[in-house]
């Protein structure tokens, strides 16, 4: 089978406090979640691509079995459900009905990313500006069940908003040569500036369709998935020329946190920045601080840190699945995974999110 090279990591950290559960209905009426791999929970089952996860050993942890999360169990959107109250996953919109709408949905897509051409080797996947217009005609069957634009627009200032990109444009567009010309357009630093650009626009567009608590990932330290490390490293270190670019990324992204927040004609809308970049760090160096045994290798793959290749069909994956920080070449484990949703829920360092956590985010 062909493997796919997605480079995504999912930043993992450890928080100490446990956040604030909520008994009854949800904080907020509804959680859009826009995105990658990361979060993808089956909108790449039906597409002709290799970035799907619809096989085990994924989802060996799951209730349901593989369903396309790439993960051995739950990822963060999951278990972000879970804090903001929600009884029940937030459901993909491949799959959605009229029935569960009004409670969110994820339009994530494996391979996605800000730029169009982004992961286009891989085949089928719904770009950012894709999963926009997927929003757009949620929001007018909304429209349809309240009764009108006003009632719309009251319910959805009300609801999260978590989009999470950047990852796949690097890795799945400017550091592949052999298919893509844009390294040999830009410089890191004229790539960077171009992608912050369109993202700008992209978050505008879904300021309006109604979109006042959002949340934006920073990325991750990719040059530290075991497949980069396979790719690159002889040693196991990190992969220092990826990083340094993501870094740029996260750099940018804060400050476009802050124009707009500062800018006044977004009338009630807050975002905030999630560091995901210096809390992977901090668990990448001290990995038993934080209940990990293995950081630079693979739960399941095969190769160099078993990240060669990433998990393949019926694979044999570790035993010691809460132990490792890396499900695969490129994602993290559930155990990961919900250290990660609970210090972005809750943040524990003031450093970990930016102006302020999620949870201070939707009592807004």
């Amino acid at each position: 089978m062909a493997t796919y090279t997605e480079f995504v990591v999912f930043i993992l950290f450890y928080g100490f406090v446990s956040p604030t559960w909520v008994v009854g209905k949800p904080q907020i009426p509804c959680y859009f979640i826009f995105g990658d791999s990361l979060v993808d929970n089956g909108n790449n089952n039906r597409l002709v691509t290799f970035a799907k996860a619809i096989y085990l050993p994924h989802g060996i942890d799951f209730s349901s079995g593989p369903t396309g999360r790439f993960c051995n169990g739950r990822n963060f959107a999951d278990f972000m459900a879970e804090y903001l109250g929600f009884t029940s996953h937030i459901p993909p919109f491949a799959f959605s009905n009229g029935s569960n709408i009004l409670l969110g949905l994820n339009y994530a897509s494996a391979a996605a990313g800000i730029r169009h051409e982004t992961g286009r080797h891989l085949g089928d996947r719904i770009t950012f500006d894709q999963q926009l217009q997927n929003h757009k005609l949620t929001v007018l069957s909304i429209r349809d069940v309240l009764g009108g634009p006003d009632l719309t627009s009251t319910y959805l200032q009300k609801c999260f908003y978590h989009i999470g990109f950047g990852s796949n444009d690097y890795l799945n567009n400017y550091f592949i040569k052999s298919v893509y010309d844009t390294s040999s357009r830009f410089t890191v630093e004229e790539f960077t500036k171009l992608l912050i650009q369109q993202y700008r626009s992209q978050i505008l567009e879904l300021y309006n369709y109604g979109a006042r608590k959002v949340a934006l990932n920073g990325l991750g330290p990719v040059g530290c998935t075991p497949y980069e490390m396979s790719r690159y490293s002889s040693n196991k270190s990190c992969v220092e020329h990826i990083n340094t670019a993501v870094q740029l990324f996260n750099h940018y992204l804060r400050l476009l946190v802050d124009e707009l927040n500062n800018n006044t004609s977004l009338q009630n809308a807050k975002f905030i920045y999630l560091n995901f970049y210096d809390m992977s760090m901090e668990v990448i160096q001290q990995p038993s601080s934080f209940g990990f045994r293995v950081v630079d290798s693979a739960c399941c793959g095969m190769g160099l840190n078993n990240g060669a290749l990433t998990c393949l069909p019926f694979e044999v994956p570790c035993l010691d699945r809460n132990k490792y920080f890396f499900w695969d070449a490129y994602h993290s484990t559930e155990a990961a995974n919900k250290i990660a949703s609970r210090r972005t829920y809750q943040a524990l360092n003031e450093s970990d999110v930016y102006p302020f956590d999620i949870y201070h985010l939707v009592q807004l």
